[in-house]
């Protein structure tokens, strides 16, 4: 790599403010004590901070090998964890905060799923193995920035490119097809013709993978503000086939990403698929959270009509609970709005009800067991017969006072006694 800096950004840069931070500098000095010159930064790091965004994670590149960071943050008095030494990353941890320190690696060999490496010191190398040419921007602890492969070009113009060859670069991992539509859709302007058109050709690859990486990918795609365009690509490349065979409703993802921007990925893929997603859970192994979250969406979202009164309207947010509720009206909105073909960007219908929650606060069931028992219930099953039935009347009267709650219950205790 040629070590002559493309660039020098100063301390004073305020989008740099982490790499300041009181934990990290620490780690950096005790890395640095022990070989001068051995730390750079890379990754998303300094690619967000680039952009002006402020980056989730700190990664640090070196030219230490593992057992040397180990021993250096020990004779710093720091934390050590080795999370991942057979991959050169060890997690530094000072002041309770952890940063990975990963060794600088050569590839030796790759199967398309997983890669065995070398540890190299030569920071070109580490570079031409990375995935994409913005996210290999090295930056130094003084704030000098190196590019080897013209990643710097890249970010300006918003261009998410391979490094190298693109087939070559897919090959090493079959995952980076997938990840070139996420990094994609947050940050490109348009879609990178040579990279789209690899990721075509070997979409087959994506079998190789496990569900769970896929799952990963494609729920943090779909979490995006923006991921309509780049999922629209996918479909027309093959690559969503291999991720789930129902045709995907590009249209009612860009729907419910233009009336929720925020809206996450289990909820994403509700709109995405509909009814047709059924199974997808299990096809990308979904968490449980996740899974739960979007089927109840897709099954709720077929109760939620744009014509729904008041009454019936609380009965349903009732049943169903706040969060639920305002997932399903979000679904219900997008998928209206996408087979009716409307221009508006919103539907006043569904917006009034899935503000509801805002101007009514589902009451919680006035009825229990113990009132039951008192009420002379034999103790069994007839207990949640009669709760049932009464909670039913009580929903169907559209939540009545406590006076007329307690005569329905002693109203369906009767009932239930009665017949011995």
């Amino acid at each position: 790599m040629k070590e002559k800096p493309v660039g020098a950004l100063g301390g004073a840069n305020a989008r740099f403010d982490w790499a300041r931070a009181r934990h990290v500098t620490r780690i950096v000095a005790a890395l640095e004590a022990k070989e001068a010159g051995s730390v750079r930064f890379v990754g998303g790091c300094v690619r967000d901070s680039l952009l002006g965004e402020t980056p989730k994670d700190i990664d640090i590149a070196t030219t230490l090998t593992p057992d040397d960071v180990m021993e250096a943050l020990k004779a710093a008095r720091l934390g050590a964890a080795p999370t991942g030494v057979a991959h050169g990353t060890v997690t530094a941890i000072a002041d309770h905060k952890g940063v990975e320190v990963t060794t600088l690696r050569a590839d030796v060999s790759t199967d398309g799923r997983r890669a065995s490496v070398a540890f190299t010191r030569d920071w070109e190398v580490d570079a031409r193995r990375r995935d994409f040419t913005i996210n290999a921007i090295y930056m130094t602890p003084g704030f000098d920035l190196f590019d080897p492969v013209g990643g710097m070009e890249d970010l300006p113009d918003r261009r998410v490119r391979f490094i190298g060859a693109a087939e070559e670069r897919i090959r090493e991992d079959y995952l980076r097809i997938l990840r070139f539509f996420r990094f994609s859709a947050r940050f490109a302007s348009t879609i990178d013709a040579a990279g789209l058109a690899a990721c075509a050709a070997l979409k087959d690859g994506i079998r190789r993978l496990s569900a769970e990486r896929i799952g990963d990918e494609i729920i943090n795609l779909l979490s995006l503000p923006a991921p309509q365009s780049a999922v629209a690509a996918m479909k027309a490349s093959g690559v969503m086939a291999e991720v789930w065979t129902a045709p995907a409703h590009i249209e009612a993802l860009a729907r419910l990403k233009t009336i929720a921007p925020a809206a996450e990925g289990a909820i994403a893929l509700a709109a995405l698929y509909g009814e047709a997603g059924e199974g997808i859970d299990v096809r990308l192994r979904l968490s449980n959270a996740d899974g739960e979250r979007r089927r109840k969406a897709v099954r709720n979202a077929g109760l939620v009509e744009r014509t729904l009164g008041e009454r019936a309207a609380r009965a349903a947010l009732y049943r169903m609970g706040a969060d639920s509720w305002r997932d399903a009206c979000l679904v219900a909105q997008a998928l209206y709005l996408a087979e009716s073909e409307k221009p508006d960007t919103r539907d006043a219908n569904f917006e009034r009800l899935a503000s509801l929650p805002d101007r009514w606060a589902p009451p919680a069931c006035p009825f229990s067991g113990k009132d039951a028992l008192a009420a002379g219930v034999a103790k069994g099953p007839s207990v949640a017969s009669v709760i049932r039935a009464a909670e039913a009347r009580w929903i169907a009267e559209d939540f009545p006072s406590a006076v007329r709650a307690g005569e329905i219950f002693a109203e369906e205790a009767a009932r239930v006694i009665s017949k011995g």
